[in-house]
């Protein structure tokens, strides 16, 4: 006889519903009564209780994805060269460099002493060769022994290369200890600094310049702590009191300045003090005026002691010009004027040569600069979408320049480029196995249109063999984030492949508020323009879908924390566009963030968002579309998932849970939540696990698709 229990359909797993608990909050004669907003108390059991039923009920019912999350864990795995070397770079007498080793989370970060004074060509290393000499500098596996989680922030080694400066942080909310070991003895110094977001040894080593927080986790203030002193004892080098500006610091490649930068989303200032007073009076560069932006770079030019600096005062694409070192607020020399749709972005200054990147239509380009004529040396790539940008060049004398470079289908490369040949030397390109061919896929770029007119990019990557998008509707995964002028560039992502090798089109929707076409893209998508940014997205799935690229019930949208407001308006705006919407970290109560000034980089925020606490006009526009006040009842939403972290401090873990809730109220019936209890913005930490993280996040999006038994 067969029981029940063998029989019986096991009960579908019920949703968590959080109490209702009215709460007004009244601004410029607007009422909002919002019921979860104490959810935001995490030290209240019942919020931990809450979000834990939440991943119970995300677990149910995801349950049946688990074989494919394990295949995608799998072939993520199985394509990476887990013990792997990443390209030297010469610092002084030594080559720097960071080994992973198969099985281990997290990497190791080593060095090996060069062979001669002339030696700049760096080893080929071979991961299962040992390298001759090598010194392990730094174990991240050692420091999170204990730990849930573990994050590394400064690291670094003083210029005579005896003393280790490292940082870390167990909780994910971004505040660091510094430390210090004596790297001829091996010895850890009881030199121990707290609450730090940045730290940087002085030339000498004998001191370490870091910067702390406000309460609102800003950096503000700028210290200066010498080597075996008690920290009650370091000296305030630069406090900013203005709460819309952060604090940060560097040395120039010169060696000749610390750099002292203040700025917000709209205006810097920048100080100097020269490395052997570090206590004098800081010299500002220019007085901070409202809306101009700029950076600065020390060059010595034609023996003329110069600072180059980019600006864009009058300048919307910014200009390059220099002033003397000794008297900045002087005459200025032009070097590159602004040409409208030409964004210059950087300056670095080396001894024998000036390195700027800049963008123009839609890709950001380097070259190689004259700096006394501004004759510009722009360095050639073959594929039609790319990205490349210098890095990882601390010596000012170096006869090589090192560049990386990748595209949606070239994976991460190095290159080393000789100064006096221009020649680019390959010195590294991603491994990636399994028998990939970049000649398999196809990367190309479309064009939308939104309601105003203005073409939008779209960006396109696929494999080849299932044909080219267009020729029939394909499943689209389509990416967006679109606020801050950040730029998402074509790069290589080998967790993209399994997605691509199941028949999936992956797509970038390159919105307003982004900074691929320039400065007035941004400021086209940006305060009382920002629902442009969710108008473009809108227009790059319908333009996918007109131009029979895909169907609605065939693409799925994703978006990170300000591209998680935009996936939360887009569900809003136009949900019978997508099959599913995944939300990470999502910034999807805007407007309750942005009126609380106590919270975490909110009057920072104001010059992005504009400020609804005084101005009643911002307040009723953000209104309108921030993602949480507009959800409507009785929609159809589409699937959604949100994914956040407990020790979020950039977007709080309760944005997502309110929201979630609000649309469980509104009638949506496939709305998860996975809260990760030991993480911070940037999700877990350690390979294997982000990787398994990833392998959740693509097993539900190839669900959606109807993409997971391909």
């Amino acid at each position: 006889m067969t029981s029940v229990s063998e029989t019986a359909p096991a009960p579908s797993p019920v949703p968590p519903r959080a109490a209702r608990r009215s709460l007004l909050r009244t601004h410029h004669g607007d009422v909002f009564d919002d019921p979860y907003d104490w959810l935001r108390v995490k030290e209240d059991p019942e919020v931990i209780a809450h979000l834990e039923a939440e991943n119970a009920y995300t677990d149910a019912r995801l349950a049946h994805l688990e074989p494919l999350r394990e295949a995608l864990f799998q072939e993520i795995k199985g394509r990476v060269q887990e013990s792997d070397l990443s390209v030297p770079t010469r610092r002084g007498d030594w080559w720097y460099y960071g080994r992973t080793v198969e099985g281990s989370q997290y990497g190791l970060q080593c060095r090996a002493a060069v062979a001669s004074a002339d030696d700049w060509t760096p080893p080929v290393l071979d991961p299962a060769v040992p390298v001759p000499g090598e010194q392990i500098l730094l174990d991240g596996n050692v420091e999170a022994e204990g730990h849930e989680f573990f994050a590394m922030g400064a690291f670094g080694v003083s210029d005579d290369a005896t003393r280790l400066l490292w940082s870390t942080d167990f909780e994910g909310d971004e505040r660091y200890t510094v430390h210090a070991r004596d790297l001829q003895t091996g010895e850890t110094l009881p030199d121990e600094i707290p609450g730090t977001s940045g730290a940087f040894f002085t030339p000498d080593g004998a001191a370490v310049i870091y910067t702390t927080v406000d309460e609102s986790w800003r950096p503000d203030t700028l210290w200066l702590h010498r080597i075996g002193t008690p920290v009650t004892d370091d000296v305030q080098l630069f406090h900013e009191p203005d709460e819309r500006f952060w604090l940060g610091a560097g040395i120039t490649r010169s060696r000749r300045y610390l750099v002292i930068g203040v700025g917000s989303s709209i205006t810097s200032e920048e100080h100097l003090v020269d490395l052997d007073d570090l206590t004098a009076p800081p010299r500002v560069v220019w007085p901070r005026r409202e809306g101009v932006e700029y950076s600065v770079e020390h060059a010595v030019v034609d023996g003329r002691d110069e600072l180059l600096i980019l600006h864009n005062d009058e300048a919307l694409d910014f200009e390059l010009v220099a002033v003397s070192a000794t008297a900045p607020q002087g005459a200025r020399r032009t070097i590159l004027p602004h040409t409208p749709g030409r964004r210059l972005l950087d300056v670095d200054a080396f001894r024998d040569t000036t390195v700027v990147a800049y963008r123009f239509e839609g890709l950001e380009r380097i070259a190689l600069m004259d700096p006394a004529t501004g004759a510009l040396d722009e360095l050639g790539f073959d594929e039609p979408l790319y990205s490349a940008g210098f890095g990882g060049n601390p010596e000012w004398a170096a006869p090589f320049l090192r560049l990386g470079y990748g595209s949606f289908v070239t994976p991460s490369t190095v290159y080393d480029l000789e100064l006096a040949t221009r020649t680019l030397h390959l010195r590294k390109r991603q491994p990636v196995l399994g028998g990939y061919d970049p000649a398999d896929y196809g990367q190309r770029r479309d064009w939308a249109v939104a309601p105003d007119g203005t073409r939008i990019p779209v960006s396109l990557v696929w494999k080849r063999s299932f044909g080219e998008p267009g020729a029939e509707p394909r499943a689209v995964h389509l990416y967006g984030y679109g606020s801050y002028e950040h730029s998402i560039d074509p790069g290589f992502s080998v967790m993209r492949l399994s997605a691509l090798d199941r028949g999936v089109v992956f797509a970038v929707a390159h919105v307003r508020g982004g900074g691929e076409m320039g400065r007035q893209w941004y400021e086209d998508g940006k305060l009382g323009q920002k629902t442009n940014s969710f108008t473009d997205f809108v227009a790059c799935a319908r333009h996918l879908v007109d131009a029979g690229v895909t169907s609605p019930d065939r693409m799925v949208a994703e978006g990170g924390s300000a591209g998680g407001l935009l996936m939360g308006a887009v569900a809003n705006l136009a949900p019978e566009l997508f099959r599913g919407i995944l939300a990470s970290v999502p910034f999807v109560d805007a407007l309750t963030t942005i009126l609380d000034p106590s919270l975490p980089l909110t009057v920072i925020e104001w010059d992005e968002w504009g400020d609804p606490l005084h101005d009643p006009e911002v307040y009723a526009y953000m209104k309108s579309y921030t993602p949480y006040e507009n959800v409507r009842d009785g929609v159809a939403y589409p699937s959604i998932l949100a994914v956040t972290s407990l020790n979020d401090t950039r977007v709080l873990y309760v944005e997502p849970a309110k929201w979630v809730s609000r649309l469980r109220d509104a009638g949506a019936d496939d709305v998860l939540l996975k809260c990760e209890m030991v993480a911070g913005h940037g999700g877990v930490s350690g390979r294997y696990n982000s990787w398994r993280e990833r392998a959740f996040e693509l097993a539900w999006i190839l669900d959606r698709l109807g993409a997971a038994g391909a």
